[in-house]
């Protein structure tokens, strides 16, 4: 296999076809893109940077960014991207872990970063794409052999979350990134005509590895935003074919009363990832644009491993079907035997999409995968008669109440479904006498709400007894990170001490 640059860009790099258009107007072909790879791939050699070596960077976006990722993968380096909100005792904690030869930061924290860089050389790019790294590159020739890489010759380290421990660093092979590329390239019908809307970040796998790398494989072009605005996203989308969003994304669009079937006739797709979109958002975006969103499922340690069909039946409430070449089962989370369909239990996967292990932690690694090399994913689900697979929750967010399992999707599918509710978010927390209580976090998004007790008492007749909230309690908006997902742990953490001047019951 060749290195994944050489599938993404070997072929057109003599192309003067668009390849990436920033939102102020900078324009690179695929020549161009080709040739600033090469220079930034010199630069990172002149700076000492060696195949195999980690390079860590922690800047904001920008086109010089996406060069640098492209630069790692021809100098054979091993790209390692952090989220540009991590203080610096955090970053500490990575650069330790995976051992950087060079870090990449923003000019105005570099000698904080100095401080924690160990034998790390440091250079610096700003959102402008400025800084010592952009000059070295400047000074630098275009030319550069890319150096071959193996199917199992990392790619990337791709840090999880931490919620329930330690950050774990994934450690991405080249094969594992061109296989799930080329998988979504023919899933989802991207060609050259197609032109992204690309408002992700590019330190995480959605907007870096399934929006980059399926773009520049299929030969599209992408209009490269540096963050998400509304008004922005629907300024290009007349010039668009495709927008690759999180849920948050299309409630906010939805916001927009320009937003309608006009706007959107050039569009042949709308794809959600990185947390759950509600069956309202799913209705509403069909209502006013006339177009599905297709929803898929994926993670830092798989890329993506379900989608809603391209052709056919988009469900909402769903993430589809596996992926060609991926197999998905659902299993028993304490025996690892398969469950048949309807049966809520671990969804475990397997395919040439699965990461390798986690850097530096074979014990860990051994412990996430079965003898049969499928990996256990940490979320629970269900697969329907008809293939269809449904996420429940995280395999920690279930909530054991009086020895009873709940799945919180189950209490929060029937409390969305009131008036006034936003949406909601159901939490397990410490009480004296059930273990956990569970708890509803509700969100009014300002407006008129329901009580607490009217939210009860609609309950009553839905579901059992135990699975219903022992408090209510609201708020105007959920707490979420940059990929919109809800932060459960966050609200365990906040109202923890619900229930606890609450006695046992006698």
């Amino acid at each position: 296999m060749a290195n994944l640059f050489e599938l993404c860009l070997a072929d057109k790099a003599g192309s003067g076809r668009l390849a990436v258009e920033t939102q102020d107007g900078a324009r690179l072909t695929y020549a161009e893109l080709a040739a600033a790879s090469g220079r930034m791939a010199n630069a990172l050699a002149g700076a000492g940077v060696r195949p195999g070596d980690r390079v860590a960077v922690q800047v904001e976006k920008s086109l010089a960014n996406l060069v640098l990722y492209l630069a790692c993968l021809r100098a054979g380096a091993v790209f390692l991207p952090l989220n540009t909100a991590y203080t610096l005792p955090e970053a500490a904690y990575f650069v330790g872990d995976a051992e950087p030869s060079l870090i990449v930061c923003d000019p105005a924290v570099r000698e904080g970063v100095q401080g924690i860089a160990g034998g790390a050389r440091v250079e610096t790019l700003d959102a402008a794409g400025e800084g010592s790294l952009a000059a070295l590159a400047r000074a630098a020739a275009e030319d550069f052999a890319t150096v071959p890489r193996q199917d199992d010759d990392l790619a990337a380290i791709v840090y999880t979350s931490g919620t329930t421990g330690r950050s774990k660093g994934a450690m991405l092979s080249h094969g594992n990134l061109a296989s799930n590329a080329r998988t979504l390239v023919e899933a989802w019908r991207f060609t050259d005509r197609d032109v992204l809307i690309h408002a992700l970040p590019i330190y995480h796998v959605h907007g870096l590895f399934v929006a980059i790398n399926v773009l520049l494989l299929a030969g599209g072009a992408m209009l490269f935003l540096p963050r998400f605005d509304a008004g922005e996203i629907l300024k290009r989308t007349p010039r668009a074919t495709a927008l690759m969003g999180v849920p948050t994304f299309y409630t906010r669009l939805l916001a927009r009363p320009e937003l309608g079937p006009e706007l959107t006739a050039g569009m042949r797709l709308f794809v959600s990832g990185s947390a759950p979109l509600l069956a309202e958002t799913h209705r509403e975006w069909r209502a006013r644009t006339g177009h599905a969103i297709l929803e898929r499922y994926g993670m830092t340690e798989t890329g993506m491993n379900v989608s809603n069909p391209y052709d056919g039946e988009r469900i909402a409430g769903t993430v589809g079907l596996p992926l060609p070449g991926v197999q998905v089962r659902i299993a028993d989370p304490d025996t690892g035997a398969p469950l048949e369909p309807g049966r809520i239990g671990m969804i475990e996967v397997k395919g040439p999409n699965v990461f390798k292990g986690y850097w530096r932690m074979p014990e860990k690694t051994r412990a996430e995968f079965r003898p049969d090399r499928f990996f256990i994913t940490g979320d629970l689900g269900q697969v329907d008669a008809r293939g269809y697979v449904s996420i429940v929750g995280r395999g920690k967010d279930m909530i054991i109440t009086g020895g009873l399992n709940v799945y919180p999707i189950e209490v929060e599918e029937q409390i969305d479904q009131l008036p006034g509710v936003v949406e909601s978010a159901v939490v397990g927390l410490p009480h004296p006498d059930f273990g956990e209580a569970v708890t509803a976090v509700v969100a009014t998004g300002g407006g008129p709400a329901p009580s607490e007790a009217e939210v009860l008492a609609a309950l009553e007749q839905g579901l059992a007894s135990f699975k219903r909230p022992k408090r209510v309690v609201f708020v105007e908006e959920l707490p979420r990170n940059t990929m919109g997902k809800v932060q459960k742990a966050a609200l365990r953490q906040e109202y923890a001490e619900l229930y606890q001047a609450q006695a046992p019951a006698t």
